[in-house]
């Protein structure tokens, strides 16, 4: 299984450029941002996944670098050595 590419961008050299990324996470959930607040360094983004909400803390600069607003299409990829399953 290939790993999910991603962009980001470098500004090491004063200018922002596009870097490629291959993530070795297996667990990527395609949504939608329903809610962003924002803080001193941090920023809380909750999305929607179908009927379900995840949640995550990322640094505001990295929001702000994403350009994330409510309504955007984003995935969460998870990467986790546990996962634990609870049957309904």
């Amino acid at each position: 299984m290939k790993g999910i590419g991603e962009q980001r961008l470098d500004y090491s050299n004063g200018q922002a450029y596009s870097l490629a990324m291959t993530l070795s996470a297996r667990n990527r959930l395609e949504g939608e941002v329903v809610e962003i607040e924002f803080g001193g360094v941090m920023a809380h983004v909750v999305m929607s996944v179908g009927k379900n909400l995840i949640e995550s803390v990322i640094t505001k600069r990295s929001a702000e670098e994403m350009k994330l607003k409510v309504g955007d299409k984003v995935s969460a990829v998870i990467k986790s050595t546990e996962v634990m399953l609870e049957k309904g």
